[in-house]
């Protein structure tokens, strides 16, 4: 058991100048005899809910064709969510066509790998599967891992269209993917034109793996939406969140049909996108942007709703939400996402120093995942 003392909590009602009480892995009313830790000048926030983050590749190949151990790689991961006040994260794992580090083999390893981690993580870590719409031969693969439930939620994704056959061709995208592969260049062309003589039953696979999705009450999930037939296509199979649309055109139509919209926390940070793609913050601030991800960052997440909010794009209260209650609703979390009595105790506190956010402690569920100023936690 906790009691929080003497911060500051942004709760749904507003700021409330209170202890918070945490006990059994909730949010409590009232606890006895209870360790304390000291939150005086300290924001008490809702801990966040990454829905797509990817940086764990990094844990797993830091360099190209160097590969550790899954499981060291995914435990260092959990040390680092934690750390950056992540208390909830859906891990973006690429199924592809493609060799290297995103083929099928490696998102096998790591849903069940995900799966094995349940329960025995600092982080509450989930299976985000983002599919690539070419990847025909793991359809029957993927339905059985939709079937057993290793599946948390499914996004569609295209690097095929999006890519290799875009117009113009992303040539530094396409040098990653080949770098990735383990393929020479002449190698990974041969294998792009060996996918594309089936690119007719690319709609009806989607189309398959889609309804499975629903018939389990998986969230689904649209990837780098770049027209508006895209968005009416995947808007067809039950996708009811678009992730990093590439245009103003599409996020307008997704927020118009009540979408939630997904952009990158880095794009924030960093004042745009890397891709040319549309700028997050405008997006939040025009009410097109409902959801930050850590994308490929995980600090990025706890600097970006700080950095809204000084740059008066948005309120603070409304900031923040991106990345808490927003995804918990997007993706079926009632249990979390706000800070209330008989919530999950997901909870962060952080010190809002003017050059930066600081965290000070991650709370998941109901214990102390993180500490950085142990002066504060009394006995």
């Amino acid at each position: 058991m906790l009691e929080i003392l003497y911060g500051k909590i942004l709760t749904p009602a507003g700021w409330r100048h209170e202890s918070l009480f945490v006990a059994d892995g909730l949010i409590a009313k009232e606890v006895s005899r209870a360790a304390q830790l000291d939150a005086k000048g300290l924001m008490i926030l809702p801990g966040m809910i990454d829905i797509h983050g990817d940086a764990f590749e990094r844990q797993i190949m830091p360099r190209p064709n160097v590969a550790f151990d899954l499981g060291l790689a995914m435990r260092d991961t959990d040390r680092q969510l934690v750390a950056n006040g992540i208390t909830t994260a859906y891990h973006g794992v690429t199924s592809s066509w493609e060799t290297g580090l995103r083929r099928i083999e490696n998102a096998r390893a790591l849903a069940f790998m995900i799966a094995d981690l349940r329960g025995r993580t600092a982080c509450d870590m989930r299976f985000h599967l983002r599919h690539e719409a070419f990847n025909l031969e793991g359809e029957e693969e993927t339905l059985g891992w939709i079937s057993d439930g290793l599946v948390d939620a499914l996004a569609f994704n295209d690097h095929m269209r999006g890519i290799v056959m875009g117009k113009p061709i992303k040539a530094s995208k396409l040098r990653d993917m080949v770098a990735r592969s383990g393929l020479t260049e002449a190698e990974f062309m041969a294998l792009i034109d060996r996918t594309l003589s089936r690119e007719t039953e690319v709609n009806g696979s989607l189309t398959r793996l889609a309804e499975a999705a629903r018939r389990k009450g998986i969230p689904l999930l649209s990837h780098d939406d770049r027209h508006a037939e895209d968005h009416a296509f995947f808007g067809s199979l039950g996708c009811t969140i678009s992730e990093f649309p590439t245009t103003d055109e599409v996020a307008e139509l997704a927020t118009k049909d009540g979408k939630h919209t997904v952009f990158g926390a880095p794009n924030v940070v960093r004042g745009g996108s890397h891709t040319g793609c549309p700028t997050a913050a405008d997006m939040a601030a025009k009410g097109q942007c409902t959801i930050l991800a850590s994308d490929y960052y995980y600090p990025a997440l706890l600097e970006a709703p700080f950095r809204l909010a000084r740059d008066k794009r948005l309120s603070f209260e409304k900031a923040w939400s991106l990345v808490s209650e927003n995804p918990a609703r997007a993706l079926g979390l009632a249990d979390r996402g706000t800070i209330e009595a008989g919530k999950r105790a997901d909870l962060i506190v952080v010190d809002p120093q003017a050059d930066g956010p600081r965290l000070v402690a991650t709370i998941s569920n109901g214990e102390i995942a993180y500490l950085s100023d142990w002066t504060r936690l009394k006995a």
